[in-house]
């Protein structure tokens, strides 16, 4: 049997899921049990909304927990790598979109961690492989849908 592939997080991100563990096993499962016990109090669960939301929220709450512990079963902590002379795992870039001349800033993140809305992209994804290792300077080739895009790397940290 194949070993599993380690999630990659940023310390941040550990720490935070660390903190969301621990408000949903003590905060949010107690919270959710009261408001049960309420809802059955009211009488006939069959027609009872209040009833079926609290349950509905239990089973995401179980969902949401079952998830964090798989991932904190089995992570590695993402350290910059390389000499801090090409763009790795954990760094921060700034790029140009060549044909939009549009400037766009993301942090290459492992898979789990990745939000485009915090502009956090996977090292997995297409832009995310062709930063990897890039210079400043660099114009990076990704093939996407709409076909190859090109990226100019403007600067980058690690």
């Amino acid at each position: 049997m194949a070993e599993e592939k380690k999630h990659k997080l940023t310390r941040e991100y550990l720490k935070s899921l660390e903190d969301e563990l621990y408000d949903l096993e003590v905060n949010k499962q107690i919270q959710n049990s009261k408001d049960i016990e309420a809802a059955r109090a009211l009488g006939d669960l069959s027609e009872n909304a209040e009833y079926d939301a609290a349950k509905d929220e239990q089973r995401d709450i179980a969902a949401r927990i079952q998830h964090i512990k798989s991932i904190l079963g089995n992570y590695e902590i993402i350290e910059t790598s390389g000499d801090g002379s090409t763009i790795s795992l954990g760094s921060t870039v700034k790029v140009r979109d060549v044909e939009l001349k549009e400037d766009y800033e993301y942090k290459i993140v492992g898979s789990v961690e990745a939000s485009i809305l915090e502009n956090k992209i996977s090292d997995e994804s297409p832009l995310g492989k062709a930063l990897i290792g890039a210079k400043e300077g660099a114009t990076v080739k990704v093939d996407s849908p709409a076909g190859i895009l090109k990226y100019k790397v403007l600067s980058f940290t690690n």
